[in-house]
């Protein structure tokens, strides 16, 4: 389907109403509007950026790394697009990433698939801090393994540290010789690893073609093998009947006198305010755009915003802290081959273990090191930011020394530690910063906690060992990165209790029945791990249970 043909619904007629209305076309706004549109309901999306056109992704051309330093950066705030939104994140220690788009961050994301562990559905249970989730692993994974059909993931089954499950629709990826050298530090330590599991297929599936190990992930894949829910849902919805206006910037949720969601305002493409009206509307702007959004409705019914008499919208953010370590080793790698999803992942440390001072873990992902800008940056910052960098390396004669031995020769360890909900982490709307559109932006209030810092240089000691097990001869540490925020989650607590949470485990809003969320926000902790694939399945859930109880919500 060629992006001119895809590209624009018609916008709505003055007065007309639908089913329901989504906002965000991103992964669980996805995984909504297909299922819903499937089930014969009226379905209007609306997102705020385009449709990704493949033929703009860089990764075709040598200067793809330098694209990906500004006009492929993931933070908005360096992207700084039209249809993009500011963020203020002066008092904020990790910058968050997002694209806006038909498909929203899968256009940008690495694809690693690493659903939560069951344990991370019972953290108060097991660990005696933040909050338990009103279902279980257990309770999710018909609906995992259902996106996975859909996505078409690719891996191998048997990954002891989960249950048995069915097997993925594509067999893993090669893990090459990325992979292989850092299963040779695990094997001799006696550690877990596994190939890594990805939602990229390794042959030809749903509308995707087999990946060829480009490792441009980051930038889009131009080869149309990454799996983005621009290619592998969109088509299906609509077919089914569904509509997406792209370019629509929402810029309040409506709600009437009873206080029942009745729609949404936007902003169209030509500057235009537009109304959407619709029995129910669903939020999928992810753990800010959608307690920005709430925010932004506020009422004289709802002063603090829509759907927070439990105050917490906005509060508990979590974006999971990050920290990376480079090995360097003699053997040549191929480590500019794909894909840049994990090669390798490992658990070993995934679970609590009070010895080590800190609550929870952080799982591991081992990536190639890219092309040349990548021996002297990776994940987005600078090595020579990093703990021992040094700053001549990265001049003159040094530079083309460093590149040469670390080009072709070097992985990275990416740890991803368990981010615990803190109701000082949050997101307000700004008194001063606006968006083109002249709509209140973002201010986000997040600084990381002791527990996030004792864990990663935990985590960075053991990668080290591994990094030295596997042969190593040079090591770089990045702690703590700050352009790491992919994770977006907790803004919008699920729950059961009205007075301690904003959803019920349904994604239903507490107080507006016909308001729901399906996004991350919901989330009540973030695990140790990259959440794509728990945010679709868990919207698939909602979805579903909506679809079964249509004859009993409650409508405008």
């Amino acid at each position: 389907m060629a992006v001119e043909e895809r590209s624009v619904s018609a916008p709505p007629k003055k007065g007309e109403a639908v089913d329901v209305l989504i906002i965000g076309a991103g992964p669980s706004g996805s995984v909504a509007a297909k299922h819903l549109s499937a089930a014969g309901f009226s379905v209007v999306t609306l997102e705020q950026g385009n449709w990704p056109d493949a033929n703009n992704f860089p990764g075709r051309g040598a200067e793809f790394e330098l694209a990906a330093q500004k006009q492929w950066h993931p933070n908005p705030n360096v992207r700084d697009l039209p249809r993009d939104y500011p963020i203020n994140t002066s008092s904020s220690d990790i910058n968050p990433l997002m694209f806006a788009g038909v498909g929203g961050s899968t256009t940008l994301y690495a694809g690693h698939w690493t659903p939560f562990l069951p344990s991370d559905f019972r953290v108060r249970t097991l660990d005696g801090i933040a909050d338990d989730w009103p279902f279980t692993y257990e309770d999710l994974l018909p609906y995992l393994e259902e996106v996975e059909r859909e996505v078409g993931v690719s891996g191998l089954p048997g990954n002891p540290v989960y249950p048995t499950q069915s097997a993925f629709p594509t067999p893993p990826l090669p893990i090459g010789k990325v992979g292989r050298k850092a299963a040779e530090g695990f094997d001799k330590l006696g550690w877990h690893w596994w190939p890594g599991t990805n939602a990229i297929p390794s042959v030809p599936y749903n509308g995707l073609n087999a990946c060829v190990r480009r490792g441009t992930c980051m930038t889009g894949c131009p080869e149309g093998a990454k799996s983005t829910s621009d290619i592998t849902y969109w088509p299906h919805a609509l077919k089914n009947g569904a509509r997406l206006i792209t370019g629509a910037r929402v810029r309040k949720i409506e709600v009437d006198d009873n206080g029942m969601a009745t729609g949404a305002v936007y902003i169209d493409s030509n500057g235009r305010e537009r109304r959407q009206n619709a029995g129910i509307v669903i939020v999928c702007a992810n753990g800010i755009g959608t307690p920005r959004l709430l925010q932004l409705s506020k009422t004289a019914k709802f002063p603090d915003g829509l759907a927070n008499s439990s105050g917490l919208v906005g509060k508990r953010l979590m974006m999971h802290p990050f920290s990376a370590v480079l090995g360097v080793f003699n053997d040549p790698l191929d480590s500019w081959q794909g894909p840049f999803g994990q090669m390798v992942d490992s658990f070993q440390f995934y679970e609590s273990d009070e010895k080590r001072g800190f609550k929870r873990g952080a799982k591991w992902g081992v990536m190639p090191g890219g092309g040349p800008l990548g021996a002297t940056s990776f994940v987005g910052t600078k090595v020579f930011a990093g703990e021992g960098g040094k700053v001549e390396d990265s001049w003159g004669v040094n530079l083309h020394k460093l590149v040469e031995r670390r080009f072709n020769h070097m992985m990275v360890y990416g740890i991803i530690g368990e981010d615990l909900p803190e109701e000082s982490n949050r997101v307000e709307l700004d008194p001063e910063m606006t968006d083109s559109d002249g709509i209140a932006a973002p201010k986000l209030f997040y600084k990381t906690s002791d527990n996030s810092t004792k864990m990663l240089r935990f985590h960075v000691d053991r990668c080290l060992e591994a990094a030295d097990a596997a042969g190593a001869i040079e090591t770089q540490v990045v702690h703590q990165m700050p352009d790491t925020g992919w994770h977006l989650l907790g803004t919008c607590l699920m729950g059961n209790d009205p007075k301690k949470s904003v959803v019920n485990q349904w994604g239903q809003t507490h107080d507006i029945p016909n308001l729901y969320i399906f996004d991350g926000s919901t989330f009540p902790t973030s695990g140790g791990l990259n959440p794509t694939a728990t945010i679709m399945s868990v919207a698939l859930r909602q979805t579903k249970h909506l679809i079964n109880e249509r004859r009993n919500v409650r409508a405008a």
